[in-house]
């Protein structure tokens, strides 16, 4: 009889983690894309980016997903150390809230939820009312799941081989902490775990004090799907980890410090707890929680929860802009080029005064075009030993390239509608033009490195003489990248005759490869595979030197 009801608690396990899921894809549906550009807009400072984190995390009804999101969100640039850092504090007050409505006993809506979310998914033709029905639907199967949970684990939790729950070391608050964060890192939402940790205390399966333990597990296995999203990812993702890792831990070591005054605390918030505090010893015990009803308890681990995320928040909040100034320090940079995907020198209040806006936005330039210039260097050695992580840094680059070509362009759009036209109006847009040729070589080479990527995971083989041929017109291209690149630093512009010479020289190249090509595919020698990406690589190569001389003559231009 244990083995069947345990197969039926699972089953309600599977029921309430998938009725999560539904819930939460309904969810997001029926936000639609506004959401996103929210977060962008409304990331300003820590109140609203916590306030953000944790709307964000009770729609996706999972801290960790919402977490992932967010570290996704840095790697993209469209967040900073420091909105991410007050976003990720601000996940737990989501799932706190999630908790709280999961604790409610309303287990009797479960089934007409389920009905009427059938009906509206199934039967409606408006989009918007198929997505509520998602949500309804997913509300349904929650709470029916958690029923059957907690009926199917209350004989269980009354069974002579499963009392070890209740002793050494089940009953040490460390070992539940890890056994909580075990739960949220396996199910992958922090909403999900404190479900089941909700039910399974409900049911008298364990006692209060090993689920409240249980419950600030959560956000360790948070940070652990955290730092698993932040693997190959920008250095600001790996720092916003490394710091909502110090805020976790931290905040999760002071509770246990003092975790029967905490315990003492919450059932002093928990209306009908039938525990109190006795002083035993100078340290405050609880009344065991047999002495309690199982809904109560259930409610008092919500509470604590609730309880431990505000401290969180209110505590180190105040601390994120502070973290965000240390990042440099604590976790300095590597590399000549800073690849943090965000402008370093833009200052969108500085538009009013054209003669500093547009000395920060040739020096956004100048490190757009060093960075673009790297990324053809590092290309280019792709041909000799291809490099897993300098193709990943190549990718980061490439991603930084797109981040500085819309922050420049905006800000560009936005100082020509300021400045008076008296004052350099031919920079404007020559600069953006720049931008916009030096984000093309970006994806030129990202095509690049992606054919030599293919050409090693299938074994493609190239002959001697056609990587002869590549490496030569790379080593062109190159050049006329080197000779753009000094243009923008030193305004000393190539002679017009002789960088038509260059332009004609690398045209000429690429025709030649071309011919030679059709010769070895013609004759056998060369397999139409390693054709494509041969063809795909030449013309990559020899858009690279059109965008450089592009950027040459844009600047013979402002002469």
């Amino acid at each position: 009889m244990l083995l069947f009801q345990l197969l039926e608690a699972l089953g309600g396990l599977g029921l309430f983690v998938f009725g999560m899921k539904t819930l939460a894809d309904g969810l997001q549906r029926f936000a639609s894309g506004r959401f996103r550009r929210l977060v962008e807009k409304l990331g300003g400072n820590r109140l609203s980016a916590a306030l953000m984190g944790g709307c964000l995390s009770s729609l996706l009804q999972s801290s960790g997903a919402a977490s992932v999101l967010i570290i996704g969100f840095v790697n993209a640039g469209l967040l900073s150390l420091y909105q991410a850092l007050g976003m990720l504090v601000g996940t737990g007050l989501g799932t706190a809230l999630a908790v709280q409505f999961i604790a409610f006993k309303i287990s009797f809506l479960s089934l007409p939820a389920i009905f009427l979310g059938v009906v509206f998914r199934f039967f409606s033709r408006r989009r918007r009312w198929v997505f509520f029905g998602e949500i309804l639907l997913g509300f349904g199967l929650l709470f029916f799941g958690l029923e059957i949970m907690e009926s199917r684990l209350l004989p269980l939790g009354q069974a002579e081989i499963l009392q070890g729950t209740h002793s050494f070391p089940f009953d040490m608050p460390i070992a539940n902490v890890l056994i909580g964060a075990l739960i949220a890192f396996l199910v992958q939402s922090g909403s999900a775990a404190l479900g089941v940790i909700l039910a399974v205390a409900g049911s008298g399966f364990i006692g209060f004090e090993q689920a409240t333990a249980m419950a600030l597990g959560e956000v360790m296995g948070t940070l652990a799907l955290s730092a698993i999203g932040a693997i190959g990812g920008t250095l600001t993702a790996k720092r916003t980890v490394f710091f909502y890792g110090v805020i976790s831990v931290s905040s999760v070591a002071l509770v246990l410090l003092f975790f029967p005054f905490y315990l003492q605390l919450v059932s002093m918030v928990t209306p009908g707890y039938g525990g109190g505090a006795s002083h035993v010893g100078s340290v405050f015990s609880l009344t065991p929680p047999q002495a309690l009803s199982h809904t109560v308890t259930a409610r008092a681990v919500a509470n604590s929860y609730t309880l431990f995320s505000i401290f969180m928040a209110l505590v180190f909040l105040p601390f994120i802009g502070f973290f965000a100034r240390s990042a440099g320090k604590i976790l300095p940079e590597k590399g000549d080029i800073n690849i943090e995907p965000h402008p370093r020198f833009l200052d969108f209040r500085v538009v009013n005064t054209p003669t500093l806006a547009f000395l920060q936005a040739g020096n956004e330039l100048k490190r757009m075009a060093q960075v673009a210039h790297s990324m053809v260097t590092d290309t280019l050695e792709q041909f000799y030993e291809f490099n897993a992580k300098k193709a990943s840094l190549i990718q980061q680059k490439e991603n930084l390239l797109d981040v500085l070509q819309k922050e420049i362009s905006s800000f560009l759009v936005l100082l020509a509608r300021q400045a008076p036209s008296s004052e350099k109006p031919l920079e404007i847009p020559v600069f953006l033009s720049t931008v916009n040729d030096l984000e093309g070589i970006g994806d030129n080479c990202e095509i690049i490195l992606e054919c030599l990527r293919r050409k090693k995971e299938d074994m493609v083989y190239f002959s001697e003489t056609a990587m002869d041929e590549l490496k030569s017109l790379a080593k062109d291209a190159s050049y006329l990248m080197n000779l753009a690149v000094d243009a923008l630093d030193s305004f000393d512009v190539p002679d017009a005759e002789a960088m038509k010479e260059l332009k004609k020289a690398l045209l000429t190249s690429e025709e030649k490869l071309k011919r030679n090509h059709l010769v070895r595919l013609s004759t056998g020698n060369c397999t139409v595979i390693a054709g494509l990406l041969f063809m795909e690589i030449i013309a990559a190569f020899t858009k690279i030197g059109d965008f450089s001389y592009s950027i040459i003559e844009m600047q013979r231009t402002l002469r």
